[in-house]
């Protein structure tokens, strides 16, 4: 009996430790806890509209007659491709976004640079510098339109006086310079993201790389390149992809400034599912735009996913 009780009371514990948790478990099972509000809020305002708007591309779906409806198949990407305005805004939307990018990041880490120095009042300058990016977009593109008004903007008269221009442009009634006018707006309203995320990526680099590399003989623009720019990397590459994605389906700024104008000329693909959907009332061309739309972002993600994975792999 007493052999039996020694054998039986290891059994039952480990019996007892098997059906007990591990600590890796529980943290498991209490980090989806944590996890399920948010998740269960995901699938009700972001995958099924996704959905819906999947299912409404390959269907006819119209707003003024709901009566109309239909299976449409792969009709309504036929419409959106055949639409000759098509590859217009497509080229409007990489040139928006290619320039706004660009130049939101140049103009970003030349500030960033800049507000790292020791210079005096410092502290003012970076609490000014994030003015433009907390005014609302419809005000600031608002406001930009009354400044750039050919009759009354105080922009027109101020190159006028300074000898720049012989009499006010129109900037956003031109072809030629509509499209550009509101790529430099947003260039203004967004590179202070740019410039305090890079600020606190420079404060982060130990100083005492620089003064080793002063040391040794190295110039300032070989220690920003040798040492700073390695450093920025993965700020600079994580900035530039959200802001791919948030400039080429902005709608605010361009429908504020130009709704798309003169003749399309400023027009995006956001504006054209706007009009798709609002003016032509076609949802399913719209859902057909817009999936095409989330399609290139996705490649966009996967494309920026597997580049960080085999660069930290490697």
């Amino acid at each position: 009996m007493k052999a039996d009780a020694a054998v039986q009371g290891p059994v039952l514990a480990i019996r007892a430790s098997g059906h007990r948790p591990t600590r890796a478990g529980q943290v498991r099972r209490t980090a989806l806890k944590f996890l399920a509000p948010a998740g269960i809020l995901f699938l009700i305002l972001i995958a099924n509209p996704l959905l819906r708007v999947l299912w409404d591309s390959l269907h006819i779906v119209n707003l003024v007659n709901p009566s109309v409806t239909g299976f449409a198949g792969w009709d309504n990407y036929r419409t959106v491709w055949e639409d000759g305005d098509f590859l217009p805004a497509l080229g409007n939307t990489a040139i928006w976004t290619g320039l706004s990018v660009a130049g939101e990041y140049a103009l970003g880490l030349a500030s960033a640079v800049a507000l790292a120095q020791p210079v005096r009042f410092r502290a003012i300058f970076r609490g000014v510098i994030i003015i433009p990016w907390v005014i609302p977009i419809a005000v600031a593109g608002l406001n930009w339109t009354w400044m750039l008004t050919p009759d009354y903007g105080i922009l027109n008269v101020w190159m006028v006086d300074l000898g720049l221009l012989d009499r006010p442009y129109p900037w956003l009634g031109q072809i030629d310079t509509a499209l550009l006018t509101v790529t430099f707006v947003n260039i203004w309203r967004s590179y202070p993201f740019y410039t305090i995320s890079l600020l606190a990526a420079l404060q982060a680099i130990p100083r005492e790389l620089h003064e080793a590399a002063a040391v040794d003989g190295a110039g300032a623009w070989r220690r920003f390149r040798v040492i700073t720019l390695p450093h920025l990397r993965t700020v600079s590459l994580t900035l530039i992809f959200i802001h791919i994605i948030w400039t080429a389906i902005n709608f605010d700024f361009i429908w504020v400034m130009t709704e798309g104008g003169p003749l399309n000329a400023s027009e995006t693909l956001p504006i054209m599912i706007y009009r798709y959907a609002m003016q032509d009332f076609d949802v399913g061309a719209a859902c057909a735009l817009a999936s095409l739309s989330m399609a290139f972002m996705a490649c966009l993600f996967f494309v920026y996913y597997y580049g960080v994975a085999r660069r930290r792999a490697a």
